[in-house]
């Protein structure tokens, strides 16, 4: 065997070994490349037969903080697949962090046929007074209390209204970010002459 058909051997043999691993990687409808891609850092937890996704707090805009004093709305989405009708009838959180308002209880159908939508379309169940600020990024433990399924502890992280989250409603009292000052430009700098 010569040098060159030595070579190509070699290389017809790695393409050989690499051909099903490549060919896996487009295949079909259910390939990793045709399912949508929708980034979040929101929670999802699967407990006491309730499926509850999408928990997340909103915070501020990006570079922005909810102060001191501020809100922070809780969105999530929640599914009860047992087979009685339950509740979410309150909200706990830490004092040192702030209180929850919870104004009516949020009914969650039995069978899992119809998710209880929390935030949407306006904001509901608030943590307020907030004696810290956040700027996202946080995560914080909350306790979900139900009127059968009982206690569910949660830790939900604090979302920036940036991205997907973008088009929520501001948190109440959140400071902007801050705007970058302009500098002058090359072309500010010479007269209308000067060229």
């Amino acid at each position: 065997m010569t040098r060159n058909s030595r070579h190509r051997a070699i290389a017809a043999a790695a393409f050989l070994a690499a051909a099903p691993a490549l060919a896996g990687c487009g295949a079909g409808f259910d390939a990793i490349t045709s399912q949508p891609y929708a980034p979040t850092e929101a929670t999802s937890v699967k407990v006491k037969g309730l499926d509850i996704t999408q928990a997340f707090l909103l915070g501020p805009d990006s570079g922005g903080t909810l102060p001191a004093g501020a809100s922070t709305p809780l969105y999530l989405y929640m599914v009860n697949t047992t087979g009685q009708p339950d509740q979410l009838v309150g909200v706990g959180v830490d004092p040192a962090l702030g209180t929850a308002k919870v104004p009516a209880p949020v009914p969650l159908p039995a069978g899992g046929k119809q998710a209880a939508v929390v935030g949407r379309p306006a904001p509901s169940i608030v943590i307020e007074q907030l004696k810290k600020p956040l700027r996202g990024g946080e995560e914080i433990q909350v306790q979900l209390q139900f009127e059968k399924a009982g206690i569910v502890p949660l830790r939900i992280p604090v979302v920036t209204r940036s991205r997907e989250f973008a088009t929520l409603p501001p948190a109440q009292g959140a400071s902007a970010a801050p705007t970058p000052t302009p500098t002058p430009s090359a072309t500010a700098e010479h007269g209308e002459g000067d060229h």
